[in-house]
């Protein structure tokens, strides 16, 4: 889903958020159900992890846009909530994934989610535009953009299309049969080529321009919009604090995705016994992510929070959390650290927060996607590094080390990033202020 991220940006910002919701819809209803007549695995690879995860990325991205687009000054607590519903989906499909699975098998309850899947469409209906326009259509704006040549060429091809039908009218069967039995020199010219209607060649020939101009045109649009998006991602990258934040979101996802995988893997590993704790530590930590992005997104309302500082601090203090994990040795303990790093694995609510305030409302779409993109190169290193580590430790110990350090070193970056010192040092060099994020992070701070 994340991977494909670009591509989500792309198909927003080209189409808009309500088709692309409705269309993903689709995707993933109709990816589930083809999923229930899987004949082998790799049917399901293209059905449940191609066809429903691009959908899902097609959604989010969508869902993200259009919760920016439309929020101002709660826009904190309105992905919060967006962000909480997902969580509170999760909780609850896995309780009824269970009682499907055990009543009407796997086939089946692929089946029936992606049935419950179609709701998605009547959702995307009504994201709708937030502005309309009220203003009367022009008056015949094709008209006056078509030149004078193109009335003239049609008008030739009218007069022929005229002198056709009076030809056939105003001979007969025998006339015709006639005119075919003429000798062949009177038709060709003494030179051996045919004779040709000067106007029928220039017809011709007009028609061949104009096809050929509309697929120049065309060619040339697409080669534009290429260049234009290529153009526009190195110029985010060219901003200070967009590229920490890449890199940022890639460490910590590399570091802060192992946990909610392997934290049931080490109570086992430190003799803790399931029977012993009333509450799985996966639902402590899943419970706790939707309180944390609730939390947050409201947080990041209040006037004097800054929401990149906030980001930051959650990514070091999720960095300081993993840390710790390897001297938890109870399940009170874990547990405890289950629940700060849930709460703190809540910042994604505020994410898209942070980048709108850095690259801007109109950028918004193209920055996320290339965000996405890094972030799902993280979910994807992050587990096999976690493994490789304890397949040569036969200890987890290490690989939390390693998890802790990516995510602390890329909050410490995107802290250092966003310093007002950057900003100081090019005031002095320059009489201009820049206009970044980080500096509006200072004059406000």
């Amino acid at each position: 889903m994340h991977f494909l991220g670009p591509i989500c940006s792309i198909c927003v910002s080209s189409f808009g958020t309500r088709p692309v919701t409705i269309f993903s819809g689709f995707m993933v209803a109709g990816g589930l159900m083809m999923s229930s007549f899987a004949p082998n695995i790799y049917y399901l690879f293209f059905s449940y992890g191609i066809i429903v995860g691009l959908g899902c990325g097609l959604l989010y991205t969508a869902t993200v846009t259009i919760t920016c687009h439309y929020f101002d000054k709660r826009r904190g607590l309105a992905l919060g909530l967006v962000s909480t519903g997902s969580s509170v989906g999760l909780f609850i499909y896995a309780a009824l994934q269970r009682g499907l699975v055990e009543l009407y098998g796997v086939d089946g309850c692929l089946l029936i989610v992606g049935a419950l899947s179609l709701n998605i469409l009547a959702c995307g209906s009504l994201m709708r535009p937030l502005e309309f326009s009220h203003s009367p259509l022009p008056e015949k704006p094709c008209l006056e953009k078509i030149p004078d040549q193109y009335f003239l060429y049609h008008e030739k091809e009218k007069s022929v299309e005229e002198n056709i039908s009076i030809l056939e009218k105003g001979y007969s069967d025998e006339m015709c049969a006639n005119v075919s039995d003429c000798k062949q020199d009177s038709i060709l010219n003494k030179n051996g080529s045919i004779s040709i209607n000067a106007n029928e060649t220039d017809t011709y020939r007009k028609k061949v321009v104009e096809q050929t101009y509309f697929c120049k045109q065309f060619a040339k649009k697409k080669w534009q919009l290429y260049f234009n998006y290529w153009e526009e991602t190195v110029l985010l990258f060219k901003n200070r604090v967009f590229s920490a934040l890449f890199i940022a979101i890639l460490l910590f996802d590399i570091g802060g995705f192992p946990p909610s995988l392997l934290m049931e893997d080490i109570a086992r590993s430190s003799n803790i016994k399931e029977g012993d704790y009333p509450v799985p530590l996966i639902s402590i930590i899943g419970f706790m992510t939707a309180v944390g992005k609730l939390t947050l997104g409201i947080l990041a309302d209040v006037n004097w929070v800054n929401t990149l500082y906030l980001y930051v601090m959650t990514i070091i203090m999720t960095g300081g959390a993993l840390f710790a994990i390897p001297f938890a040795k109870s399940y009170v303990t874990l547990a405890i650290l289950s629940g700060v790093l849930g709460f703190l694995n809540g910042n994604w609510s505020i994410f898209p927060y942070v980048t709108t305030k850095t690259v801007g409302i109109e950028k918004l779409t193209h920055a996320y996607g290339i965000l996405m993109f890094f972030a799902g190169l993280g979910n994807s290193f992050g587990p096999p590094i976690v493994g490789w580590f304890y397949d040569c430790t036969q200890s987890y110990d290490t690989a939390f080390y390693f998890s802790g350090l990516c995510v602390l070193v890329g909050g410490f970056l995107l802290l250092v990033a966003a310093l007002p010192f950057w900003n100081n040092c090019s005031n002095r060099s320059t009489e201009t202020p820049p206009n970044s994020y980080s500096y509006k992070v200072a004059s406000s701070a």
